[in-house]
């Protein structure tokens, strides 16, 4: 159990939990909460001096307390925690990310003070850290939208703003019957919420389990009347508090969600958060006259009473963490729900994007191009295509039958090792808009850069810890071990930096410089008496993309090259980096080094950069260097971990670059033949990318 004074798990030595439930054995994430929390699930007979296990109030659980009258063993209640996934577990979705232990009774049954209860009446409930954490995690879920089930789209339209809302349930769901309610409360909740608003719409919002099919509601179309309708589209609860002029609620969970979104709810059961000052009760609890603020009660329910999971590292873990994982998780499916008609996808790539973007719908693999279109029509699927291979004709084609083209590309913090050499990336970026390369149109990513002006100061700070992190850790893109830094010259030092001659970003981002050679000129013609350092991309390097230079042409214009050196170890020992579109000017800016741009990287024309080229004048925005940092690292990439395949958190991969090692060094001989290759039929590209 957590110790409110604390905020910490208290250390248990392991109880011995008898189960009689098949879902305590078949269900590895439940049993391993349970372990982290210091029960051992056992299945026997238990003795007095052990525990027996249930679920809640569930249909199975007069098993085990028909078992606990027989052995006086107690009994501790199971039930999944207040942000669970985002598909119900009853509808083939994601295990619990928490878990509620109660060992006194069940927070939904006011029938027995719950562990939860005994929290809200009689801890302090003020500690200023505690309240404040409160807060932050209430903004924080009501502005990812958050809720225990996820399962929708957040641009769905609202209704018309005005209504009451009424909020269904599934019948004979515990959570009703421990209320003592039934099908007539739940009529006489409707008939109040009509009584009490005479000229206001009302508005059913039906359960997300109903809506599938998978269990009734005590509200059907039979209700409806020119003043009363169903709701049962997908919506974000947040969505629908912001048009509610009041909640009406039995005991639903979005009762207590309604509170943090500023509502007082008319309350027709005795669910854990009524009686305490912040519903209007009609059955209210008579042992519960403390008044709560709606800090107390979040910081009771969310933070001291559940167990939370952390899935990347099998650890119990915070409410802050739970939230993140859940917004990444909520993400990931409602981009990927529809599924993907994949083209143009290199043999080597296609289990990493099956792994990443594959998990609610597998992703089908389709040639040629025609052909792929025609699936991704018939299936009303978007097309997933590599951001370079995305040319003119496949977009006509796909705009022609109506088909959305999504495109990929790798992430800003990606691998351990280069991708021309076969390594997997770590983090994509999909964009529906264009490619953040490409500064012809309009991108996701810009759309997050500009957005990002306006972040609040909890992302803002969370930015700032990712980049303190990455600074520490000295990551970059490919984070590859490089030479040691030779001796370098003194002077005003600029790091001058080298690209794939072919790269994309240069054939769509650089109107007169587009080649290294001339790069080290125009630098040089502009910085007569600086000291040029030179550094080769790390793919020309290693012989797989086309840019190389000669070292005799190279030192007509620099003083030095760095051959094979750690970018990441140079930035404290230069005073500018100049570049057409490298990423590597994005890393310096990172490191406060100034920067100038040739080209027209994502990075340009935001302010923060001395730009040569020609720039949007749709980049009118003036974010800082932490909100480009939150909208390149944070907001546009989709990030999957390497040890479980989840889709994750930015932090996640941050912790397994710090602790993992090179991985390009570990790939076979045949993969690193079949890169070179690949940079061979590079050089041959589509004249569309010259």
């Amino acid at each position: 159990m957590y110790d409110e004074e604390t905020d910490k798990v208290a250390v248990e030595p392991p109880r011995q939990l008898f189960v009689f439930n098949g879902g305590f054995l078949t269900q590895p994430r439940l049993r391993r909460i349970l372990a982290l929390s210091g029960y051992d699930v056992k299945i026997g007979k238990p003795t007095a001096e052990d525990l027996v296990g249930v679920w809640g109030q569930s249909p199975t659980s007069g098993r085990g307390e028909i078992v606990s009258a027989h052995t006086d063993a107690k009994i501790v209640r199971v039930e999944d925690a207040f942000l669970r996934s985002v598909i119900p577990g009853r509808l083939a979705g994601d295990p619990p990310l928490g878990l509620c232990i109660d060992r006194y009774g069940v927070h939904f049954d006011p029938s027995t003070p719950s562990d939860l209860e005994k929290i809200l009446a009689h801890s302090p409930l003020d500690d200023t850290s505690i309240l404040n954490r409160a807060r932050k995690a209430i903004d924080r879920i009501n502005a990812l939208k958050l809720s225990k089930y996820n399962g929708f789209a957040l641009d769905t339209s609202p209704p018309a703003p005005g209504y009451v809302l009424v909020i269904d349930q599934t019948r004979d769901d515990a959570a009703v019957t421990a209320s003592g309610a039934d099908w007539t409360r739940f009529k006489e909740m409707l008939v109040f919420a009509q009584t009490e608003h005479p000229s206001a719409k009302v508005l059913i919002k039906t359960h997300p389990e109903t809506t599938g099919g998978a269990r009734l509601g005590y509200f059907s179309d039979k209700d409806e009347s020119a003043r009363v309708s169903l709701y049962t589209n997908d919506i974000a609860p947040q969505t629908l508090f912001e048009g509610a002029i009041a909640v009406y609620t039995v005991s639903s969970q979005m009762g207590f969600e309604a509170i943090f979104a500023g509502h007082k709810p008319r309350v027709f059961g005795q669910p854990f958060y009524a009686g305490w000052g912040l519903t209007d009760d009609e059955y209210p609890v008579p042992r519960r006259e403390r008044k709560l603020s709606r800090p107390q009660l979040f910081a009771a329910a969310m933070i001291l009473y559940p167990k939370w999971y952390d899935p990347y590292n099998d650890r119990l873990c915070q409410l802050e963490d739970v939230i993140e994982t859940l917004a990444i998780q909520a993400r990931a499916w409602r981009e990927d729900k529809a599924g993907y008609v994949a083209v143009g996808m290199r043999l080597w790539k296609r289990p990493a994007l099956q792994r990443a973007f594959g998990r609610g719908k597998p992703l089908e693999f389709v040639s040629p191009e025609a052909k792929a279109i025609q699936r991704a029509s018939a299936l009303d699927a978007p097309l997933l295509v590599w951001a370079n291979r995305a040319n003119p004709s496949l977009l006509t084609a796909a705009n022609t039958q109506q088909v959305p083209v999504v495109r990929a590309e790798d992430g800003f913090l990606r691998s351990r090792g280069l991708g021309a050499a076969l390594v997997p990336a770590m983090s994509l970026i999909l964009d529906d808009l264009g490619v953040y390369y490409d500064p012809r149109s309009e991108s996701r990513l810009e759309q997050y850069i500009t957005a990002s002006s306006h972040l609040s100061g909890a992302s803002l700070e969370r930015a700032q810890n990712l980049l303190t992190g990455i600074l520490q850790a000295g990551l970059s893109k490919y984070n590859l071990s490089g030479a040691p830094l030779p001796n370098l010259p003194k002077g005003h030092r600029i790091l001058v930096v080298g690209q794939v001659e072919d790269d994309a970003s240069i054939q769509l981002g650089c109107q007169s410089i587009a080649t290294n050679l001339d790069l080290l000129k125009e630098t040089r013609d502009r910085n007569p008496t600086a000291v040029l350092l030179y550094k080769p991309h790390p793919d020309v390097e290693a012989g797989l993309r086309k840019g190389a230079i000669s070292p005799e042409q190279a030192l007509e214009f620099c003083d030095l090259i760095l051959a094979k050196t750690d970018s990441t170890s140079l930035f404290p020992h230069i005073q500018e980096v100049w570049t057409m579109t490298s990423l590597l000017g994005f890393e310096a800016l990172l490191r406060n080094v100034p920067v100038t741009c040739l080209g027209t990287p994502f990075y340009a024309g935001w302010g923060l950069t001395n730009d040569l080229g020609e720039v949007p004048s749709r980049r009118s925005a003036r974010p800082t260097l932490l909100g480009l940092t939150h909208a390149c690292l944070i907001d546009a990439p989709r990030y999957f971990d390497p040890v479980n395949g989840l889709p994750c958190p930015p932090e996640i991969i941050l912790q397994r670059l710090k602790s993992v090692g090179p991985a390009a060094s570990r790939r076979g001989a045949s993969l690193r033949f079949l890169s070179k290759v690949q940079g061979i039929f590079a050089s041959f590209a589509p004249l569309w990318r010259r």
